[in-house]
């Protein structure tokens, strides 16, 4: 076996064997297959596709490079949840606690941010104290005590998407379906939750920028759970415009708390309880009351017990940035629209997400929105609060913002759900 003859064969359409795919991941892994052989190979991919036997033996091959975990020891069913990435969707912090609250445990291996799309793990690391590395026993214990854990991923777990992904990510592979189907669920399944929800977003901040790809992508990847026994079901959800009313790490994290505490944007909330009643039907829970748990407290006991048990200390002031400058409302109408990708942008350029992984990122910076689309505002009223430490980046922020929303005469059609489709 040879990557000159694997690169050929997909780059002439034709399908890969099981023996090609097992050899080319356990080699490229092993340092056998160079960066450049593995870039012409994900380009004819992105180029020519895979048939789902082909993504679902990929995709075996990356969960066979590492380890798996194992999660028999818990009383209680898994269940776990994993989005595509937008902006401002903050939504695993308060749907972890929620659903743990609810009778599930829930092992939240979650990344970091790279471009206009946050990470979670740079969320949570604003709250003093909090780490997002654990061993597997403590990650156990957090889970046995807590219910719910948000970590980072063991570098023993699926090693070979570590190296694939940082490669896309610098040859323009990152949009093939197939390689983004196999890299989330060769991790997810890794991690051996029994039971997957997946939110696919679709829209201007969102990978998926059309419902065809989500649908498409979104399809791929409940076929692969369903092949390697995880239940695993997706929904479709809005990203033209932003989550919630803040972009930004502390800033998210401050939103994400007011839902735990019954209050927050009616988006994050909804999404939230529509995760959170996916995770507990696919995890055998289906007679739970999630919006009950917001409402009683338990799941902010949960989130404070969770937030503690890995060193944050849920009562401590999350930072605020040292400057803030406003955008004021332009004219008086309806606001019709906000585009999520400009706000991403803007929140990225004021210091809350990186351009490279190892890029640091300012806790405080983001964008706060004072308005939804659909909602009247008056000129010269505060519409957006920029938020960084660093003021020269105010210019280069407001430079993505231009053109980013649009206020109009009329009401505009407002979608009734932020969830689009189900896909299982």
């Amino acid at each position: 076996m040879d990557a000159i003859s694997v690169i050929r064969a997909k780059r002439d359409g034709h399908p890969l064997t099981d023996d090609q795919i097992d050899w080319v991941i356990d080699a490229y892994t092993r340092g056998a297959v160079a960066d450049e052989q593995m870039s012409a190979l994900a380009m004819a991919i992105l180029l020519n596709g895979m048939t789902r036997a082909e993504i679902a033996r990929w995709t075996a091959a990356m969960i066979a490079s590492g380890e798996r975990m194992d999660f028999s020891s818990l009383t209680r069913p898994t269940a776990d949840k994993h989005s595509t990435g937008g902006v401002g969707d903050k939504i695993t912090l308060p749907l972890a606690p929620l659903v743990a609250a609810c009778g599930a445990a829930v092992p939240q291996l979650s990344g970091r941010g790279l471009g206009h799309t946050g990470g979670t793990l740079d969320k949570l690391e604003s709250i003093p104290g909090w780490r997002a590395s654990l061993s597997t026993a403590e990650m156990l214990g957090t889970l046995d005590s807590a219910g719910a854990v948000v970590c980072a991923a063991g570098d023993g777990l699926a090693p070979a998407d570590k190296k694939l992904y940082a490669l896309r990510d610098v040859t323009g592979t990152v949009e093939a379906i197939p390689l983004i189907a196999s890299s989330i669920m060769s991790k997810k399944i890794a991690e051996g939750t029994g039971s997957l929800v997946l939110d696919v977003k679709v829209g201007s901040g969102a990978f998926m920028k059309t419902i065809e790809d989500a649908r498409e992508l979104a399809s791929t990847m409940v076929g692969l759970g369903t092949d390697h026994g995880v239940n695993t079901v997706a929904l479709l959800t809005d990203m033209s415009t932003p989550l919630g009313l803040t972009a930004g790490n502390a800033l998210e994290v401050r939103e994400s708390v007011e839902v735990l505490a019954g209050g927050g944007p009616a988006d994050v909330v909804e999404l939230t309880l529509a995760l959170a009643r996916e995770m507990l039907a696919a995890a055998g829970l289906p007679d739970a009351d999630p919006a009950k748990a917001l409402a009683d407290g338990s799941a902010m006991d949960v989130w404070r017990c969770m937030i503690a048990a890995q060193g944050g200390d849920p009562d401590a002031a999350l930072p605020v940035a040292c400057e803030q400058h406003v955008v004021t409302a332009p004219a008086s109408g309806v606001l019709t629209s906000l585009d999520a990708y400009a706000v991403g942008v803007a929140a990225w350029r004021l210091g809350a997400g990186r351009a490279r992984k190892e890029d640091p990122v300012q806790a405080g910076a983001g964008v706060e929105m004072h308005a939804k689309p659909g909602e009247r505002v008056e000129a010269g009223a505060p519409l957006l609060t920029l938020h960084t430490d660093t003021p020269e980046k105010f210019a280069y922020a407001l430079e993505a913002l231009d053109g980013g929303f649009a206020i109009g005469d009329t009401a505009v059609d407002v979608p009734p759900s932020v969830v689009l489709e189900r896909i299982a």
